[in-house]
């Protein structure tokens, strides 16, 4: 198939490249050049603006989005939908709020244009591994799309089948899924996201914990400030964290792609000097609590997950600034350097 796509960052150039190497025709644009002009070394077809890698495509045009979520997608998509024509079809592939597709459905559907959401996982690593893709919008559209959405998947690979599944015939074993009416595809990739925060959240803490144990070797001020460690014979312990993330890969129940990347980190950098530790939030995690919060559904630990990466940032600086004050207004209390 032939498909325009716009946003050749760390993502939409991998998604050129995977579509190039299974035989797909690729329109690009970008607002930097030499990102296009890579991508032609490689395959691909150069368009000059956004008019032009609409003239360049045969209708029913299909156009993908791989772009910062808000006004750079909102953007594209208005200027787009003034050069498109009834009945062909736009795909937001970024990581959009669900809201945003209900509302830019309405209108591009009333202009007879299709509008697709499709929540896009894979990262850096899509390339080779796939993309996992959570699609919402018009059934017919997916299903006409349905080579694009194949090639970009990851396939059933060596995955073993869930047991169950044998009599299911579903493009979900495959790596892609059709969610339902639009929106429902960057609703589910949402959710996706809010789990992602609170899986890394839990092995970001574990691995804390063991790399604090041995604690008990290190000097520690006494003073009337600062609580003493009771047991420091407790706490004697000087863990190899790549050897134990290597070990839990192998066969443990907390396995999971996350831990193999841990593993690597771990290998690469033992100490991560190489990080400050300033942790950034894309926004679905705030909408997964949100929408949680609409339905009166609890996510205790996707909360905390979320409120974590805000203490990353030095949000909490001025809190703890004004504890440290309230310390010294009721008792005197000075700060303490452990």
């Amino acid at each position: 198939m032939k498909i325009g796509v716009v946003g050749l960052g760390r993502m939409g150039a991998n998604i050129v490249r995977r579509l190039i190497r299974h035989k797909h025709e690729c329109v690009v644009f970008n607002r930097s050049s030499g990102k296009v002009k890579q991508l032609v070394a490689e395959g691909a077809i150069a368009a000059q603006d956004l008019a032009d890698l609409v003239e360049q495509l045969d209708k029913p045009r299909a156009v993908w989005l791989m772009l910062p979520a808000g006004e750079p997608t909102e953007q594209a998509i208005e200027q787009l939908a003034e050069l498109l024509e009834p009945g062909d079809i736009l795909i937001d592939g970024g990581n959009s709020n669900y809201t945003d597709d209900i509302r830019r459905s309405q209108k591009l559907t009333a202009m007879g244009i299709y509008y697709l959401d499709v929540g896009t996982s894979g990262g850096v690593w899509g390339l080779e591994r796939g993309y996992c893709m959570m699609i919402g919008g018009t059934e017919s559209i997916v299903q006409h799309l349905d080579p694009i959405f194949k090639t970009l998947a990851p396939g059933r690979g060596d995955i073993p089948r869930t047991l169950g599944r044998e009599s299911f015939n579903s493009t979900a074993e495959e790596g892609y899924l059709y969610c339902g009416s639009n929106g429902a595809g960057h609703f589910v990739k949402m959710v996706h996201n809010g789990i992602e925060y609170g899986l890394m959240a839990a092995y970001a803490e574990g691995f804390n914990v063991l790399h604090h144990a041995n604690v008990g070797k290190q000097f520690r001020r006494v003073n009337a400030e600062t609580t003493t460690l009771q047991h420091p014979e407790y706490y004697q312990y000087d863990f190899n964290l790549s050897e134990i993330s290597e070990v839990w890969r192998r066969g443990s129940v907390i396995s999971s792609w996350l831990l193999d990347l841990t593993a690597i980190a771990l290998l690469e950098q033992p100490t991560l000097e190489q990080f400050s530790g300033r942790v950034s939030d894309s926004g679905e995690g705030r909408w997964t609590i949100a929408a949680a919060i609409d339905q009166g559904t609890p996510v205790p630990v996707l909360s905390a997950a979320l409120f974590t990466r805000f203490s990353s940032q030095n949000e909490d600086e001025f809190a703890n600034k004004l504890l440290s004050a309230m310390r010294f207004q009721f008792g005197g209390h000075n700060e303490q350097n452990q």
